[in-house]
């Protein structure tokens, strides 16, 4: 099978993406979080702040501090107990899960988070973040400033940033459940992961910035990690102070060097670690996608080009100007919930979906390295929504116009019925949900600019936008479901996007619910 035609299997026709014999072994699932052995270890302070508001002036990035950054972005936060029913014999038996702020498909996690680190507590170097144990793990001593440098193409000067995160994705660990689907997951999940590490920083009062492009081999290289196995997906440099955006700064040139030649100016390490599965099995077309998106040099580096999205409908429902949420980030981490079938269909108001959407689009104003001059993200993703029974907008089909702040109507009516047929899974029950959201993006994931890595970048830019649309319906008191079983050509003909070009990347259906019986407790001190 070509690339191309794997690409769009996943998102046309996901039942394609595994062979239908294909059986998961519960019993030989890996581990959620990856575990070097025999590494000098630094544990991180267990005392974690309960609340988390954003600071006017950035703390001491010390040693406490970076653990409550891990810790709130990506840490073992809870676990959870709850029934669940197995219809081959008719009983419910507990479920025990391990959870962490962000949502992740099937709880599988297969994300990690690497840090190079500049503090004076700890020696300089590149550390993993073990999420089990909250505590940093060296890889690599030394100052790799420069290597660093060049391995993002000379496009940002690292010296001034106190330390810079590298998030990475192991096949294995959502393979072992969903196949070739994984590869999608994988995009996704690392979108989402990037979005809750911006939120994090932003109240930590931290500037960052975000790379999806770089020269591959080299940052795996720094890390010690196999390309076969594992590989970074985005890295992000923070900086306590304000940090100038060398994106497009001509001056610094583009290195001429390749990927190949920054590997030669280290040694290759390899550190022991443990999966816990005995048998793990191949994956060839997620590593020759991984291969295929690779980048060797800064020639390499595309800009996709923004386009405007085409005005459909001639009724408008003007959004009512709110206020920005000031909320505890905390909290509504805690509070976030994933519906199923305990979505309730109640009173939804004009000002709610006001600041849902708004709060979510305030995310597309992040600093990456996909942006040309005076451009956001909000020109590569759409959001589009279906709307029942909101108070003040009339039942229809809409896209968000964040500029003006309004909903421009592309159908009206009610199309709960016409999205439930859609569903592969009838795991959530669409009629009692008044807002069904759309993440929209280009059909061709600018393969022109960005070739087959423009499949996994449009796939994080999605994940970033659906966290913050999380955050935001946490913070209202109303719970989204990401959800990737539905049929993007319903949507898309719903929508009117085949004649744009554009096409539904994933769907949340959001709004009030009742909590399902659980057992939950918190794992901080």
């Amino acid at each position: 099978m070509s690339l191309e035609k794997f690409l769009s299997s996943l998102h046309s026709n996901t039942d394609d993406s595994k062979p239908p014999d294909w059986e998961v072994d519960w019993d030989d699932a890996p581990l959620t979080y990856k575990l070097y052995r025999s590494l000098p270890v630094i544990s991180l302070s267990p005392e974690i702040p309960l609340s988390l508001y954003r600071h006017e002036s950035p703390p001491n990035p010390d040693l406490t501090t970076i653990g409550h950054l891990l810790w709130y972005v990506y840490g073992v936060s809870r676990i959870s107990q709850f029934p669940a029913y197995n219809a081959r014999d008719y009983t419910a038996a507990p479920v025990q899960m391990y959870r962490r702020f962000v949502p992740s498909g099937g709880g599988l996690y297969p994300n990690e988070l690497y840090i190079y680190l500049k503090i004076e507590e700890a020696p300089t170097g590149v550390y993993h973040y073990d999420a089990a144990h909250h505590r940093l793990e060296l890889l690599r001593e030394a100052n790799f400033d420069s290597y660093l440098t060049r391995a993002l193409g000379n496009r940002s000067d690292v010296t001034g940033c106190f330390a810079t995160v590298f998030v990475s994705v192991m096949f294995w660990k959502n393979f072992y459940k969903y196949h070739n689907f994984a590869y999608r997951l994988q995009g996704l999940d690392s979108g989402v992961l990037i979005g809750q590490m911006l939120e994090v920083a932003g109240r930590f009062g931290y500037e960052s910035s975000v790379y999806f492009q770089f020269l591959d081999r080299a940052v795996n290289h720094l890390l010690g990690v196999s390309d076969q196995e594992e590989s970074v997906y985005a890295v992000i440099p923070l900086s306590a102070e304000h940090m100038k955006s060398q994106f497009r700064d001509e001056a610094n040139g583009e290195w001429e060097g390749s990927a190949v030649d920054l590997c030669r100016e280290l040694p290759a390490v390899w550190h022991e670690h443990y999966v816990r599965s005995r048998t793990i099995k191949e994956y060839p077309m997620l590593t020759r996608m991984n291969e295929a998106a690779m980048q060797d040099s800064a020639g390499s580096f595309g800009h996709p080009s923004a386009v405007r999205p085409v005005e459909s409908g001639v009724q408008v429902a003007y959004m009512p100007l709110v206020d920005h949420l000031t909320h505890d980030l905390a909290s509504i981490c805690q509070k976030r919930y994933s519906p199923e079938s305990d979505f309730v269909l109640r009173k939804v108001t004009q000002s709610d979906v006001a600041a849902l959407f708004q709060e979510a689009t305030a995310s597309l104003t992040h600093d990456d390295d996909l942006l040309g001059p005076n451009e956001n993200a909000a020109s590569r993703l759409s959001l589009y929504c279906c709307l029942y029974h909101v108070e003040g907008i009339p039942d229809g089909a809409y896209r968000y116009d964040s500029s003006a702040h309004l909903m421009r109507r592309v159908a009206p009516g009610d199309h709960r019925p016409r999205l439930q047929s859609g569903m592969s899974i009838d795991n959530v029950n669409l009629f009692q949900v008044p807002i069904c959201v759309h993440v929209v993006g280009d059909r061709d994931y600018h393969k022109s600019a960005l070739g087959l890595r423009g499949y996994r970048i449009q796939q994080m830019e999605a994940g970033m936008l659906v966290q913050r649309l999380l955050l935001a319906a946490s913070a209202i008191g109303m719970g989204g479901r990401p959800l990737l079983g539905f049929n993007p050509a319903i949507c898309d003909d719903l929508y009117r996007l085949n004649e744009q070009g554009k096409t539904s990347l994933i769907q949340i259906p959001i709004g009030p619910y009742r909590q399902r019986p659980r057992l939950e407790a918190g794992l901080h001190s």
